[in-house]
Order: structure tokens, then C-alpha cells, then sequence
């Protein structure tokens, strides 16, 4: 799963890319940057801190620092859509703080015209594949054998006319087998990332709030609000350290996690948690995967001989504080092969091979 980060430039896109993954490369000026980020989780902290293993191990997502898109720029623009092209989610991250020192290629701060103007060029990149494809299947002897797929695509070219995103499209189990064969850019899951001024971090109040809640209500789009600055400064922090600053500033979650755990939901993820001496760790998979399936992420041996799955809530786990806690009390479900895995279980799997 890869994770792009768009924007306009001097938006404080790459300062997000460095704080998410750890990653400091400024050799690659003006190209794709790409890094593994640690997705941060209270909970893997506090389940590593319990069993005190010799590994922790949290889950992970590579992410790409996309260069930031001029309008008007041609080879700018090429590039930039071809690094779009290749992510499976994005993260648009929009300049809302007002810094002299920091020059904008605008004379004003206007995050819903910014978002636009990148929205729009994947926007006509769909339609321009669209359109092609169209006059592809007219032209094609076997035009009759391919009604269906013509169908949809005139809808879809219908809807980036009226400028609205492909994901807004209702779509049926057929045309979805369709759509598969296709990469459209506005069909890819998108979240927004306001970077606003340390200053309105604890408030929650920013420039343009109200506008922007709007526009994220009627495109669907979700929105969350960090401050780069702020973030920094807790990067440098120890985890006492940290968890002080976060009261003072009267916030319960560092603006990471919640971009994290945003796109968790917008990806449809979730994580289930393994834990004991030699390791604490996470693994990411889509809601809805079976206990059998989820056993396969750790190894196709444990898949194929799954027997049963021991099962506890995170939060049952914490309020008893340990296993043997949690055994007394017969709060271990033991859970078959198609029992659905929730967000935040701890398992362990049973197997024979």
C-alpha cells in the first residue's frame, strides 16, 4: 500500500513526508521521494510496555513525497501525475498558515481554491483517458461485445463534465470488474491535510473553518487539521515528555496519529495486535477479513493448518492488565475460521501442519 502526498508547493508537504517517516533527504530535490513510515498507536505502546518484549513492531505504509505541482507548469504537471498515478491513496496537504518568511506562489491563502486546482488536473487526466478509451471501443469491430464498459465510461465522462470525482460515482458489482482494469485518479481514497499555525492547534479553530467543513461535507472528503511546527516539536520529545506537551496544548492525540488513523478509515484498515515476550506488533488488514485469512498475514503455514483463534478486546486487555487476568476472568473467546477480526483484537492463532 502506497501513500502519496500532494500539494501545491511551500505547503509544508515535505515536512509532513520527514515527520511521518523519520526521513530527512533533502539529495532529491524536485523528484519522488518514497520512505517506510511507523503508523504511531497508544495502544502498541502500552501493550509494549506490559510485556516488555525484545522487538515492537509497528504497522507500516510506504509513503512518497510527490513533487508539488505548478500550474501552468507542462513537465511539472507530467510528472506530477505520473507519481499520482502510482499511489493507491493520497494526502493532499494544504497551506492554511500565514508565514512571510515562507513565500507562496499566491498572493493569498485560500485553501479551497488550492485544493481545486489539483483536484482539477486529476480530474482532466481522467477524462482525457476516458475520452481516448471511448473513441477506442467506437472505432472497435467488436463494439457490441463491449456495451457494457462503454456504458460506464459515458457515465463516468459525465461526471468529470460536471466536475465531480469518479468516487462519487455509485458503481455495481459488474462495472466494478470494469473499473479494476483501470487506475483513475479520482477514484483513489483522499484525505485533506490542513497545515495551520501552531497557535490554533488547541483551539481546533482555524482560518476559513466553516468553508472548509462545507466543502468537505459535500464532496465527502475528509479533513483534518495539524500544525507541521507543532509537530516537529513533539518528534523531538520523550514519550513522558510528549504526553505532558499534548495536555498542555489540550489535545489527546498528536496530529500523525490522527492523520494515521484517518486514513486507516478511509482505507477501509484496521489492526490486530500479536503480542508476548519476544514481540509486540501490528498488522494491517482490510475490515471484514476473516480470522483465517488474517492468520495468513503472519505466515501461509498458520493459514493452512488454522484451528481456532484466542480472541480479547484491546480495551478488555487494559482493564485487567494482563493475560492471566484476562484467563481467570474466561474473557478469551476462542473464535473459528470465518469469525471477522475487529479493530484492536489481540489473537493468537492455533495451528497444525
Amino acid at each position: 500500500m502506497q501513500l502519496g502526498i500532494i500539494g501545491m508547493p511551500m505547503v509544508g508537504k515535505t515536512t509532513m513526508f520527514e515527520l511521518l517517516t523519520g526521513s530527512s533527504d533533502k539529495g532529491s530535490q524536485g523528484k519522488a521521494q518514497t520512505a517506510i513510515a511507523r503508523i504511531p498507536d497508544s495502544r502498541i505502546d502500552y501493550l509494549s510496555g506490559v510485556f516488555k518484549p525484545k522487538k515492537t513492531t509497528y504497522a507500516q505504509l510506504e509513503v512518497v513525497d510527490i513533487p508539488g505541482l505548478t500550474p501552468g507548469g507542462e513537465k511539472n504537471s507530467a510528472l506530477f501525475l505520473d507519481a499520482v498515478r502510482r499511489a493507491d491513496a493520497l494526502l493532499h496537504v494544504v497551506r492554511l498558515f500565514d508565514n512571510e518568511l515562507v513565500p507562496y506562489i499566491y498572493d493569498s491563502i485560500d485553501p479551497i481554491r488550492d485544493i481545486e486546482t489539483i483536484n482539477y488536473e486529476l480530474l482532466l487526466s481522467d477524462l482525457d483517458l476516458i475520452e481516448k478509451r471511448i473513441e477506442r471501443i467506437n472505432s472497435n469491430k467488436k463494439r457490441s461485445q463491449m456495451l457494457k464498459e462503454l456504458g460506464l465510461l459515458e457515465r463516468l465522462r459525465d461526471a468529470l463534465n460536471e466536475e465531480k470525482a469518479i468516487s462519487s460515482v455509485a458503481i455495481n458489482d459488474d462495472e466494478q470488474e470494469i473499473m479494476s482494469t483501470y487506475q483513475f485518479l479520482t477514484n483513489k481514497p483522499l484525505l485533506i491535510c490542513l497545515n495551520i499555525s501552531e497557535n490554533e492547534i488547541s483551539l481546533e479553530e482555524y482560518p476559513q473553518k466553516d468553508r472548509i467543513m462545507e466543502y468537505s461535507r459535500q464532496t465527502n472528503i475528509p479533513v483534518v487539521a495539524v500544525s507541521a511546527d507543532i509537530e516537529r516539536e513533539i518528534a523531538e520529545l520523550e514519550p513522558a515528555e510528549k504526553e505532558i506537551f499534548l495536555q498542555d496544548l489540550g489535545i489527546t492525540e498528536t496530529g500523525l496519529a490522527k492523520i494515521s488513523r484517518s486514513m486507516y478509515q478511509r482505507l477501509g484498515l484496521i489492526s490486530f495486535f500479536t503480542v508476548g515476550e519476544d514481540e509486540v506488533k501490528a498488522w494491517t488488514i482490510e475490515a471484514g477479513t476473516s480470522a483465517r485469512k488474517a492468520a495468513g498475514k503472519i505466515h501461509s503455514d498458520i493459514e493452512r493448518g488454522f484451528i481456532r483463534a484466542e480472541v480479547v478486546d484491546y480495551q478488555v486487555f487494559k482493564d485487567l492488565g494482563s493475560m492471566v487476568a484476562v484467563k481467570e476472568k474466561g474473557l478469551f473467546r476462542l473464535e473459528g475460521k470465518e469469525y471477522v477480526v475487529k479493530d484492536g483484537e489481540i489473537v493468537h492463532f492455533r495451528f497444525n501442519v
